[in-house]
């Protein structure tokens, strides 16, 4: 019987090569991430117990540990393994790889080919395979970042099981960290929000975040770094904007906050200040309409059809006549109830997707238009809205990692305060249905 916890056979890399290759695991236990394939009860922990691979393919997120794993599968079951990139490959290196592995099985040996990025192969290259995988000349681990079901020949499906890889969640890419400080021997120059920060950055990605504590591990730094510091020294600076024109921006900033105040009088002074001094009437429109949605938003919906109204009036008149058209917008802004909370919504729903990178929805909202994808559970289960009492549901939209969150909160003014009933009404339908 195969040992899941056997060495692999590859060389140790050099004290020189990169972090991420000197930390690559050394047998298929030591793999994080990924513990409902590598387990026990995984698909690949029940093969390798039996000594026995099949044809498969990896699908997942970048570094996430597909050739690790492909290499690791090969030594736990003694294959000999066997390379190929779909982007750097041709006809000839398939034939010549398929000719070295049919003399290997003519010694005895079976052949593990694993194929990186094998939806890059066209349809032709893909059917290329099916005679050497019918016939045992080699097994065949493909891996790919990409939907099988649409990239991947159902012939070549059919022969193949399809495994899902997770993207790393934090408490694996935390794993990796650590093993990276003893690696190195001292820990990240990092204080603990900068390590938070530093793990989300990664997006489940193992390879990246090696490479980022590489990085850190490289420079000499008087103190541990905060997330404004770490920010600074793996991204580069964004340049500043030229400041040449002053009181351009200065005018625009007064004619912005007089309109957030409510004060239609010094709104006009500012607007007249810039279209007298021959400021462009359709930069003017623009920071109207940017207005519309930032402070006005939901609490009247119409200021953002009032503005773009105003563009339209303008593009068929222009001046002088056009700018009554801008001076009304102008007007209709300051008079407006006003909400930020479309804009305060944005912000937090950006900032949490750039923090939470790529999790997975729920199964049971994700269409299934290939039997692989229903298999898996996409579309399981799913309760359509209009078939429901008050065409309300009440589902849970959220990934499961995440849970629900509050992006959105309507003020109480204008139409807003229309919205916020609703809102309320059916959270509490929500409740009701999901047992309070």
């Amino acid at each position: 019987m195969a040992d899941l916890f056997a060495p692999a056979l590859a060389a140790t890399p050099p004290e020189t090569a990169p972090l991420a290759d000197r930390l690559r695991p050394r047998s298929l236990a030591d793999v994080v991430g990924q513990e409902h394939l590598t387990g026990p009860d995984g698909a690949i922990g029940r093969m390798v117990a039996a000594g026995r691979l099949s044809s498969m393919v990896f699908w997942g997120p970048p570094g996430t540990g597909k050739t690790t794993i492909s290499r690791l599968l090969a030594d736990a079951v003694g294959l000999r393994f066997a390379a190929v990139s779909a982007v750097f490959s041709g006809v000839a290196d398939l034939k010549k790889i398929f000719a070295e592995a049919r003399e290997h099985a003519r010694m005895g040996t079976r052949t593990l080919l694993f194929v990186d990025e094998i939806h890059r192969f066209n349809r032709a290259q893909q059917d290329g395979f099916l005679p050497y995988v019918e016939d045992g000349t080699v097994i065949l681990v493909g891996a790919t970042t990409e939907n099988p079901s649409f990239e991947l020949n159902a012939a070549l499906l059919s022969r193949a099981q399809v495994l899902i890889l997770n993207r790393l969640d934090a408490k694996a890419l935390e794993t990796l960290l650590a093993r990276a400080e003893e690696a190195e021997g001292r820990p990240l120059p990092l204080t603990a929000e900068a390590r938070a920060a530093l793990v989300a950055s990664a997006d489940g990605d193992g390879r990246f975040l090696l490479n980022q504590a590489e990085t850190l591990f490289s420079v000499d730094l008087p103190e541990p770094l905060d997330p404004a510091g770490l920010a600074g020294l793996l991204h580069r600076r964004v340049a500043v904007y030229d400041k040449d024109r002053e009181g351009h921006y200065n005018l625009i900033s007064a004619l912005h906050k007089s309109l957030r105040g409510s004060d239609p009088q010094a709104a006009l002074y500012y607007l007249a200040r810039m279209l007298t001094a021959g400021e462009e009437p359709l930069y003017v429109l623009r920071r109207l309409v940017r207005f519309a949605s930032e402070d006005v938003g939901l609490a009247d919906p119409q200021a953002l059809v009032q503005c773009l109204a105003a563009k339209d009036a303008y593009d068929f008149l222009g001046s002088p006549e056009g700018e009554l058209a801008i001076v009304q917008a102008c007007l209709y802004l300051a008079t407006a109830p006003k909400s930020n909370a479309a804009y305060a919504a944005q912000k937090a729903a950006f900032r949490s997707a750039k923090e939470t990178g790529s999790l997975m929805p729920p199964k049971s909202i994700l269409n299934a238009p290939t039997r692989l994808m229903k298999d898996v559970g996409y579309g399981k289960n799913y309760a359509y809205d209009h078939d429901t009492a008050d065409a309300f549901s009440g589902a849970d939209y959220w990934p499961e990692e995440m849970g629900p969150q509050t992006y959105y909160a309507p003020s109480p003014r204008g139409f807003e305060a229309k919205i916020a009933e609703r809102l309320a009404y059916w959270e509490r339908l929500r409740r009701e249905r999901n047992g309070g």
